[in-house]
């Protein structure tokens, strides 16, 4: 295959997206020291979290209305160098309200990224599924180097230069972006940007019975997937007494995982359909979790975290159903909107996770992640047996 300038933006998105990634999930991996430094709950550092996916979450409607104004390239840029300066400003925090606005702030930027740069590979390749699916990898990739590179860097230096990770990585992806991507245009240049915001036509679009059937599974899988990215490595370290280290190699194997779920879901969802490619990763997903919290042998386990790492890919399949919905001109702040609304349900999952572990115990907490990857399945497949149409 001969490579051409849309395999550059292509490949570079997907760095981009490894760099908002790894700033988020640098801090997973050593929450046990920041919760020792600060003197908190697993409560009061899910909530953090939970800001900083919030923040996420309410970026992605303005990144896209920003991107039909100013063109893509200008947003994921700001998105790639607000990342790295948050991350560096999170590092430095000398106390825990200080670490918090540093969180939330980093997702407020980190979230500039993802919706700006699907919209950018939906104007640029006709198989919309394989490109989200490999633009998606970057996230898996970063999971893949983040969690133990931040562990060994945590228990050799402490947790600061471990989060302070993502300004290296960081640099020179903006610096590549910077030069070789070009110029995009804006779809609305011209348009008052209030006009974007009329609440008529976002009700609309958003009550559309496919689109508030889409909303409902990203809305519990999201949440699933928050609960994971922010405390696996903690489930390993208190239920299975891992040291910090292999916690990390072990949610590093989850990102390889769902890496590879990534690309292969999104063939799937293009070849056999959406439905099918959701509920095959959410299903195995629900598996993995009852399977983690009941046996608790090594292999048994490293199997549980595979499935939970193929569950947690149905993001692959989950956009594209959404891009599938709108027109291609609503499909720049129409696409932000969705993914705001879905990412700030799902964005609890870091608190509530937290919270239901300090209440009842870990176990508990990721019985009921099993429960909801099992009811959005269960809700896939009545769709599909009753053709329902949603």
């Amino acid at each position: 295959m001969r490579w051409h300038y849309r395999h550059s933006v292509l490949a570079l998105c997907m760095f981009a997206f490894l760099v908002t990634y790894f700033a988020r999930l640098a801090i997973s991996p050593v929450i046990p020291l920041i919760t020792a430094e600060f003197e908190v709950t697993n409560t009061a550092i899910g909530m953090a979290l939970t800001g900083m996916w919030l923040t996420y979450g309410l970026a992605q409607f303005p990144s896209g209305i920003l991107a039909e104004r100013f063109g893509e390239r200008r947003v994921i840029l700001v998105s790639v160098g607000g990342t790295v300066l948050m991350g560096l400003l999170l590092a430095l925090a000398p106390v825990f309200p200080l670490f918090v606005a540093s969180t939330v702030a980093l997702g407020a930027v980190a979230g500039l990224h993802y919706s700006v740069a699907t919209t950018l590979l939906s104007r640029t390749f006709d198989d919309v599924g394989r490109a989200v699916g490999i633009h998606s990898v970057g996230g898996p990739l970063a999971g893949l180097v983040a969690p133990v590179a931040a562990a060994w860097v945590g228990s050799q230096y402490g947790w600061r230069p471990a989060v302070a990770l993502a300004a290296v990585v960081g640099v020179p992806v903006f610096a590549l972006f910077a030069w070789r991507v070009r110029p995009t245009p804006p779809r609305h240049p011209g348009q008052r940007m209030r006009e974007r915001f009329e609440l008529g036509s976002l009700m609309a679009l958003v009550s559309r019975p496919p689109i508030v059937f889409t909303l409902f599974v990203a809305a519990l899988g999201t949440f699933v997937a928050q609960g994971l990215l922010s405390f696996l490595p903690t489930f390993l370290i208190e239920t299975r007494g891992t040291t910090a280290t292999v916690a990390g190699v072990a949610f590093s194997a989850f990102f390889v995982v769902r890496g590879g779920g990534q690309i292969v879901l999104g063939e799937l969802s293009d070849r056999l359909g959406r439905d099918f490619a959701l509920g095959v990763s959410m299903f195995a997903g629900g598996a993995g979790l009852l399977l983690l919290v009941v046996a608790p042998g090594r292999v048994v386990a490293g199997v549980a975290i595979l499935l939970a790492g193929i569950g947690s890919s149905f993001f692959a399949a989950l956009d594209p159903r959404f891009i599938d919905n709108l027109s291609e001109a609503e499909r720049g702040a129409g696409f932000g909107l969705v993914r705001t609304v879905y990412t700030m349900l799902g964005s609890s999952g870091s608190v509530g996770v937290g919270l239901l572990a300090d209440t009842y115990g870990w176990e508990t907490a990721f019985t009921v992640l099993a429960g909801l990857f099992l009811i959005t399945t269960a809700t896939i497949a009545v769709n599909s047996a009753f053709e329902l149409g949603y």
